[in-house]
């Protein structure tokens, strides 16, 4: 089964928070995702407040960069949260954006090794362990948590590059996968996760839940392109698109084109339809169920487009009946 989740922009003002994830929930979404970019608002307090102001709803925090707490402390938030909403909450970790950890001191030699360590003491705390180590980035002396999780929650590496998948794969439970992951790159990622669980000797399940953006009928195709386009003239997506044979061409694309207008505009279709969930409602179920074939555990919309009007987007796909489960070739009903 595959859920369907919603996420709430960093570039709406938090206090909008709790009637959003009301809202959402009234829709019939299954999940809530909340981000924390720097410098907008915090993952931990977000997912808080998404929490209390529902009843049902799974809450997932996608993601916290690793580096900017002590394990310890990232530990002891989690658990206080866990206690209080158990089976509510999808933790999720990542390296933070180079840039952003350097701004504030916290950039690592190897954030790779960073991210690894983190995660794995921080899933030892919540299981109740008492950790001791002292790697590269990680030190830690007798901790263990007073109130520790009897059932702790997957915690997910939001991740993109072979390497990191593979650690996902060795020290996480789970794996979300960011805007422009179209299920070709979702099965090369499954590979790349399954070969370090493989080496990690695990067997247990592992979650992956993917981000794609959100943009019914004309207006909301236009948005999404706009989206894309942005994405692509913003860095280097080669990792993503390499799976559907098309890195260098949407690189010259975005070279050639220097108006991101005229670059959402030169996109072919296909590739907006492979990259996001768009076009007409049938081709917006398409989409779900290619994503559900692929591997997911859960698809997040993330409404194209002005912030203001994510509810809207998100209304519209409710309305058509794309919040329900994916369960079958014939979803929906």
């Amino acid at each position: 089964m595959t859920s369907v989740g919603a996420m709430f922009p960093c570039a709406v003002e938090p206090e909008a928070l709790p009637s959003y994830a009301h809202q959402v929930e009234a829709l019939g979404y299954q999940e809530l995702w909340v981000v924390e970019d720097c410098f907008f608002a915090g993952g931990i307090a977000a997912a808080t407040a998404a929490l209390a102001a529902t009843e049902r709803l799974a809450v997932g925090i996608g993601v916290l960069p690793a580096v900017m707490r002590n394990p310890a402390t990232a530990a002891l938030e989690l658990s206080t949260l866990l206690r209080i909403f158990p089976g509510r909450v999808l933790p999720g970790f990542g390296h933070g954006v180079a840039s952003w950890m350097e701004q504030i001191g916290a950039l690592p030699p190897s954030q790779l090794a960073a991210l690894g360590e983190s995660v794995s003491a921080v899933r030892a705390l919540l299981a109740g362990e008492t950790v001791t180590t002292a790697g590269r980035h990680v030190r830690l002396d007798d901790v263990r948590l007073r109130y520790p999780i009897a059932a702790p929650p997957p915690i997910s590496l939001g991740v993109r590059a072979e390497k990191s998948l593979r650690l996902s794969g060795k020290v996480a439970d789970g794996t979300v996968l960011s805007e422009l992951s179209a299920p070709a790159y979702l099965r090369w990622a499954r590979e790349q996760v399954d070969a370090g669980r493989a080496e990690a000797g695990r067997t247990d399940p592992h979650r992956y839940t993917v981000y794609a953006y959100l943009g019914l009928d004309e207006d909301g195709e236009w948005a999404v392109r706009r989206s894309i386009a942005r994405v692509l003239r913003g860095g280097d997506c080669s990792v993503q698109l390499g799976p559907l044979g098309i890195a260098e061409e949407a690189a010259e694309l975005a070279r050639s084109h220097a108006e991101e207008d005229e670059l959402a505009q030169a996109l072919p279709r296909e590739w907006v339809h492979q990259l996001a969930v768009t076009g007409t409602p049938d081709d917006a179920a398409k989409a779900l169920r290619e994503f559900h074939d692929a591997g997911a555990d859960s698809v997040v919309f993330v409404p194209a487009g002005d912030p203001t009007q994510a509810l809207s987007r998100l209304a519209q796909a409710a309305a058509v009946g794309l919040t329900d489960p994916v369960v079958t070739e014939s979803w929906p009903a």
